[in-house]
Order: structure tokens, then C-alpha cells, then sequence
């Protein structure tokens, strides 16, 4: 596999539940040691019985840290992040929690979703990829271009995942989806510390239109509804860094086929599952909900139409509620933006991110002790809860107390 595919195969992978063929045995802990100086390691589903749910390889004697995030409102499927680190901490490689937004026509154009980035459009694999860099605070020095091989297996791949639901929209006579994946990467500098860090971002942007078909209404006074459309983006990120005198080895060492993620098809066919069971139970509860109103009287029906106008009435006035509120907001949501993707990978993996404050080199560190020192070669930390502990005349050499910043080194 040609350099930069292996990526590309992981963002697809992650995108998409991947599939893999055969897997290491597990050592305890969820560990697979295997040959070559690779070590496996499992992220598993705590809500599936920690199933193992992503198989990640990591360089043997490299730190890991791995969580399965399970969505939110805007991104409504599992994945998996983690955070591998060499053994002296300089360099990395760390897959982010799927990045979404939303945008569309008609009553979409007023849906508000917290947790969705404040993108209202279209956006390519490598434009988003500047806007990313923008928002870790990292210089994007040059685009990465991703093999065309590799964008057209993307393609395929998304094309053999709709392919089974064709059937059903033809039947509806409705149109089916419109779903686009494009991939990308970009060399990015920044400096931590002392060091000059050269990395890479890596990413796949799965966009999804769906057509809604109008309505026209039921009641006197009310104007039928127009069609509409809604769109929605996610994003899967790579993000791997080093000393510019290691990138090279860096990227030798992890575009290779053996270091490629893997989702567990079996969890896939389970987390499927259950979702389809969840969506009958709620269908069923709205089936049994009609009934109980199909057995209403004829005396009520005039007054339940008049609830259903003032429902409607009340509803149209909440959603010019939502959207002014939303605009008032959008100003602090800008001012905040570009600390979110670093903090919430630390939250993710109970880390948090410190700052000495004689060299400027930020570390990751345990986010279960408040305070942290660190000697002055930048490699030894010393972690405490006491804020009376000094390790300077008590542990050998010069310790430096740390400050807690964001995730992107800002205060």
C-alpha cells in the first residue's frame, strides 16, 4: 500500500463501520502482543458489554490511551478516540471524536444542535482541514494530497453501504440520500516548548443530503408546508506530530498496512441491532399512542383541532425564540471555538494540559492530581494533590510547577 494509504483506509474505517479479518489474540487487559515490536490494543463498548469495539496497533514500548465516544445529538454513532505516545512524549498520533454541523432548507434552517461545530454549509475534506488548523492554533504549511486510489475506495465503499437501502426508497417512490465522502490531508507546524513540531492532519467528510417532500395542511389558516432539505457533515481527524528531525520517521513507522484501526464487524452487527431495536420500541409506543387517540369521541374533535392550532401557534413562536437566543449566543461560541476539539480530546482520556512557564513546552498529563512539576530536562513529571508539595530539594535536580492551559496551549 502506497505511503499516506494506510491513513486514508483509517479515516474510512472509522467513518464507516469498517470491517477486518482476522485479530491477535487478547492478552489481559484487552492487549494483543504481536510480532514485529506492535502491540494491539482493543477500545471497547461499555454499553455493550465492553465488546470489543475498535482494534487500534500502536508501536510496542508507546503509551495508550483509547475511549469509545458514543455521540450526541449531532453525531448520532459511536467512535473511537485515542492518544498514542512515544515513550518520551514528543511525539504522538491521536484519532479525535467525530467533528459534525448541520445546515438545511425550511424548518431545518431553524434547528439548533448544541454540540454540532457552528458550520452552516458545504465544505471540502481540505477547506475543513484549514479550518481545523485555524482552531488548534497550529500553521497549515501545505495541502497532503491523498492518492486518487484511495478517494475513489472511499467512494466505493460508501456506494456499497447505501446500495442495500436502494430497494426500499425506489418502493416509497422517494428520492434516496445523496452522500458524498471526500478525503484529505495537510503538513502543519507549531512549537511546543523548545521544540520545532512538524505534523500532519488527516481527515474523511461524509456529507449526507436528504430531500423532504412538502405537506399540505390540514388546517384553516395554516399554509401548506414547501419542500425541504437537510444536510448534514462528519468529520473523522487523524492528527500526528513530532520534532521536525523525527517526522520522517514518524511517518514511515505509521503508514505502514500493519498499523492500520480496524472496527470489530461483529460489534458493528450488534450496535446495529440494538439501535433497530430502540427505534421499533419507539415506533411501537407512537402506533399505541394513535390508537389510544383514533378511540377519542366525535364530541372532542373540534376541540382537539383547536389544541393542535395553538400547539402549532406556540411551537412557530418557540422556534423565533430558539433562533434569537441562537444568534445572541454566536458571538461567544466564535470566541470559544478554537480551545474545543484539543479540551475535549483531554476530557475525553482524563488528561489535561500543562504549560511550563520557563520554556513554553506544553505535556500531557493525569487529570486526577491538581498539581504538577516537572525537572528541568522536560521529560520528568512530578504529580501531587498537596499544594504545599515541593519536589525541589526533595528529588534530585530542578522542578518547575506547571500551569493548566487548554488543550491547544492557550491560557
Amino acid at each position: 500500500m502506497p505511503a499516506r494509504g494506510t491513513l486514508a483506509v483509517t479515516l474510512i474505517t472509522l467513518t464507516l463501520f469498517g470491517c477486518s479479518t482476522g485479530s491477535p489474540t487478547a492478552a489481559p487487559g484487552g492487549e494483543a502482543v504481536s510480532s514485529g515490536g506492535i502491540r494491539t490494543e482493543y477500545i471497547r463498548d461499555p454499553t455493550l458489554n465492553n465488546m470489543n469495539a475498535v482494534e487500534v496497533h500502536v508501536p510496542a514500548k508507546w503509551h495508550f490511551q483509547g475511549v469509545l465516544n458514543q455521540g450526541g445529538n449531532c453525531v448520532g454513532i459511536s467512535s473511537g478516540v485515542f492518544r498514542a505516545t512515544s515513550p518520551d512524549g514528543l511525539s504522538f498520533v491521536e484519532v479525535m471524536p467525530m467533528l459534525g454541523w448541520f445546515w438545511g432548507t425550511g424548518f431545518a434552517a431553524n434547528v439548533q444542535n448544541n454540540d454540532c461545530l457552528p458550520l452552516k454549509g458545504p465544505m471540502n475534506a481540505q477547506d475543513f482541514l484549514k479550518y481545523l488548523a485555524a482552531t488548534l492554533n497550529v500553521a497549515y504549511v501545505a495541502d497532503d494530497p491523498v492518492p486518487a486510489e484511495m478517494q475513489a475506495k472511499a467512494e466505493q465503499i460508501e456506494r456499497n453501504a447505501e446500495l442495500p437501502y436502494a430497494a426500499q426508497y425506489a418502493a416509497m417512490h422517494v428520492q434516496p440520500p445523496k452522500t458524498t465522502v471526500h478525503l484529505a490531508q495537510a503538513i502543519i507546524r507549531y512549537r511546543n516548548g523548545t521544540f520545532e513540531m512538524k505534523g500532519r492532519l488527516g481527515t474523511s467528510v461524509s456529507c449526507t443530503e436528504v430531500n423532504h417532500a412538502g405537506m399540505r395542511s390540514m388546517l384553516r389558516g395554516v399554509p401548506d408546508q414547501p419542500s425541504w432539505t437537510t444536510d448534514q457533515c462528519r468529520a473523522t481527524v487523524q492528527y500526528m506530530a513530532a520534532p521536525e528531525n523525527q517526522y520522517d520517521a514518524l511517518i514511515k513507522q505509521w503508514d505502514t498496512p500493519e498499523m492500520q484501526v480496524h472496527g470489530n464487524p461483529e460489534w458493528g452487527r450488534a450496535w446495529i441491532d440494538r439501535n433497530n431495536r430502540q427505534a421499533a420500541m419507539r415506533d411501537q409506543q407512537m402506533n399505541a399512542q394513535a390508537a389510544a387517540q383514533r378511540q377519542a369521541s366525535a364530541q372532542q374533535f373540534a376541540h382537539d383541532q383547536a389544541v393542535r392550532q395553538q400547539m402549532h401557534e406556540q411551537f412557530l413562536a418557540t422556534m423565533q425564540r430558539g433562533t434569537d437566543m441562537s444568534m445572541a449566543r454566536a458571538a461567544q461560541v466564535a470566541n470559544t471555538n478554537h480551545t474545543i476539539a484539543s479540551d475535549w480530546v483531554d476530557y475525553s482520556l482524563d488528561r489535561r494540559t500543562v504549560l511550563d512557564p520557563n520554556t513554553g513546552q506544553l505535556s500531557k498529563v493525569s487529570s486526577s492530581y491538581s498539581y504538577t512539576w516537572v525537572d528541568s530536562s522536560g521529560h520528568t513529571s512530578f504529580q501531587t494533590n498537596d499544594v504545599n508539595a515541593n519536589p525541589n530539594g526533595t528529588l534530585k535536580g530542578t522542578w518547575t510547577r506547571q500551569q493548566v492551559v487548554h488543550g491547544d496551549g492557550t491560557q
